[in-house]
């Protein structure tokens, strides 16, 4: 692939009149047209504030692009787009379908605002069992694979991965606890009297029938499920054959642990061995991507994605550009199910083959067993669009409410709120929660470590000031030499907080520069007695009020407190559970984790290392003179 970024072309505008948007975006198209090479690549659109409007792919970019030179003949978005051009960048690529793999992973990555956009990119979570530990450990994975093992997914969310371990928990009785608690046990735990784990650390099960446990759950979740309860059928009644009635009994409450696991399916896949099915809904400008998924003959659960597009996009552009970033990051199948033809699916499969070492097949089946699992994942999407489009019409009442409440222009677009978390000033945190039109965007959530030494332990007001200095200097900066506010200027900013938090935070915005009326600030404290429903509220020059007990917009505002303060406090509890694992080895430069190794088989723990005499520090394996004298420094200090 080569890179070959275009520089901008320096436009002088008419004088005779003021600058055309319009003119300026097609004139900016036409002077990049004259060095465009007639190769495939990826081309990039940037407005006056240096934002990216767009990234798109094209088989030749001279022709592609020269579309955009052409005035008329485009829809309300396209001519918005180019309108708003100032600049382009290009990257020429060996071939189209080596293009249309880096426009799905610049999309994914700059999220362009014209582009359709797929917002929800977390990973699918696995079942592990592990293979490198005498016991092996059935657990929930996400990540890279790099502990040895069996991994069996993805899996459409974590609740999926939970609802299966546990009953493959009940069935197979597999530990699921860490190797330290494992070490460590000198009787059986709870998990063994109730019936969910056989107890290997303590020996209540030998080795081989441990092993053989391991292996009926990876036959279960290699799809093997009747043949194994056929096999676990015969051995119960062998087991009674031989009056081995303790035995019998526990075979067939896994025969019906497993039984319960098949018929939990909400879908029957049929003939389908492996699968992802997708079907699309559109309605009131909003779409939903319904996501079912078939491994080993099984349904591992479903998800909805809403993915960002323009009122004009077709459902079949839609799911072709949710495919091709769905797919950039994520395992993908030999079959693709879909409820409409995607765009250029041919083309998508092809690009999709080129990151695995088999055939892809996109496919839009028109009867029978496939039909049903497409025609069950559209009626999905269709309700989950349902109910989306009900809590958006009810949440933008709520944020109407608001509006009236607090006296603003328009209803808030965005809210921010803040909270700080800490334990007599130690492990302190800020955090910030995002609410928006469609509920918590929790993708925009942050954390704030307190960082100024200067602050006395448990100055709140001091942690506040700090927090709003570095999120609003931020703020500021993204905003110079713009002509319009950046998306994440805040609409309201509410403060978990009396007045004196709010006088801080007025304080510390005038540092970075914003004055006391440049956002709309409001602190929302605790009632008498930290009473629900008797909160009041600050803003700057305004006399404190407070709301009627029923007031949906007070119960809508008491949400977004809550979830702060849930934020913040996860967020101390985080940072406090790192500083008690933390290993005094570690304020110490040059020790990486081959050292520290070396150093505690040597001497046991941290605290023996802390005694220990030089001479013994330089005996270590792997530690100079003069690191070992570091060592010995830092713990005599």
């Amino acid at each position: 692939m080569t890179d070959s970024p275009t520089s901008p072309p320096q436009l002088d505008p008419p004088q005779d009149r003021e600058p055309n948007p319009h003119f300026a975006g097609v004139d900016v198209i036409k002077a990049h047209l004259k060095h465009l090479p007639a190769k495939p690549g990826v081309y990039r659109m940037y407005g006056i504030d240096g934002d990216l409007l767009y990234v798109g792919k094209a088989r030749v970019l001279k022709n592609r692009v020269a579309n955009y030179a052409k005035l008329g003949g485009h829809t309300q978005r396209i001519a918005r787009m180019i309108s708003l051009t100032r600049s382009m960048e290009f990257v020429v690529t060996e071939s189209e379908t080596e293009a249309l793999l880096l426009e799905a992973n610049l999309i994914k990555k700059l999220k362009p605002r014209f582009n359709i956009l797929l917002r929800d990119d977390k990973s699918f979570p696995y079942i592990l069992i592990r293979r490198d530990h005498d016991a092996p450990q059935i657990l929930k994975h996400r990540g890279a694979k790099k502990t040895k093992g069996d991994y069996f997914g993805p899996f459409a969310s974590g609740y999926a991965v939970n609802e299966t371990l546990d009953i493959l928990q009940k069935a197979f009785l597999l530990r699921t606890c860490t190797d330290s608690v494992y070490e460590g046990r000198s009787r059986a735990c709870m998990q063994h009297q109730i019936k969910r784990c056989s107890a290997p650390c303590v020996d209540l099960i030998s080795k081989q029938d441990y092993d053989e446990l391991a292996n009926q759950a990876a036959l279960f979740l290699q799809g093997k499920a009747t043949t194994l309860q056929d096999q676990l059928a015969q051995d119960m009644e062998r087991a009674s054959e031989d009056m081995e009635f303790e035995k019998a009994a526990i075979l067939r409450d896994r025969i019906k642990a497993l039984a319960a696991v098949r018929a939990s399916q909400t879908i029957n896949p049929a003939d389908v061995e492996e699968a992802d099915i997708f079907a699309i809904e559109t309605k009131g400008g909003q779409t939903c991507v319904q996501a079912f998924f078939i491994r080993a003959g099984q349904n591992w659960g479903a998800t909805a994605y809403y993915p960002r597009h323009d009122m004009d996009d077709t459902p079949e552009d839609i799911l072709a550009a949710f495919l091709v970033q769905f797919y950039d990051s994520r395992p993908v199948p030999k079959l693709i199910l879909t409820s409409v033809v995607p765009s250029q699916a041919k083309f998508i499969a092809e690009a999709l083959e080129l990151r695995t070492e088999y055939k892809v097949y996109i496919h839009t089946p028109a009867r029978g067993a496939k039909l049903g699992l497409v025609k069950q994942a559209h009626t999905n999407a269709r309700e989950a669009l349902a109910r989306k489009l009900a809590q958006t019409q009810s949440q933008g009442k709520i944020l109407t409410h608001v509006q009236k409440v607090f006296d603003l222009s328009e209803p808030p677009k965005r809210i921010e709120v803040y909270d700080n978390s800490h334990i007599q000033g130690s492990n302190a945190v800020g955090g910030m929660i995002v609410a928006n039109s469609e509920g918590f965007d929790k993708s925009s959530y942050r954390k704030f470590n307190i960082k100024d030494t200067e602050i006395e332990p448990g100055d709140d007001y001091g942690m506040m000031r700090e927090v709003m200095r570095r999120r609003f200097a931020r703020l500021k900066k993204e905003a110079e030499g713009r002509e319009t506010k950046p998306d994440t200027w805040p609409d309201l900013v509410l403060i978990d907080g009396g007045l004196g938090q709010l006088s801080a935070v007025i304080e510390a915005l005038a540092d970075v520069g914003f004055g006391p009326h440049d956002l709309n600030l409001v602190a929302i404290a605790k009632g008498p007695d930290r009473n629900a429903g008797r909160e009041q509220f600050f803003r700057p020059g305004r006399a404190p009020f407070q709301m009627p007990i029923n007031d949906p917009a007070l119960y809508y505002l008491q949400r977004l407190r809550d979830e702060a303060h849930r934020w913040a406090i996860g967020a101390h509890r985080a940072k406090r559970s790192a500083d008690i694992k933390k290993n005094p080895l570690d304020d110490i430069g040059g020790i990486g984790p081959t050292r520290k190794k070396a150093l505690l088989h040597h001497f046991g723990s941290a605290k023996g290392i802390s005694n220990a005499k030089l001479v013994d520090l330089e005996a270590v394996e792997g530690v100079s003179a003069a690191l070992a004298q570091k060592i010995y420094d830092h713990f005599q200090n």
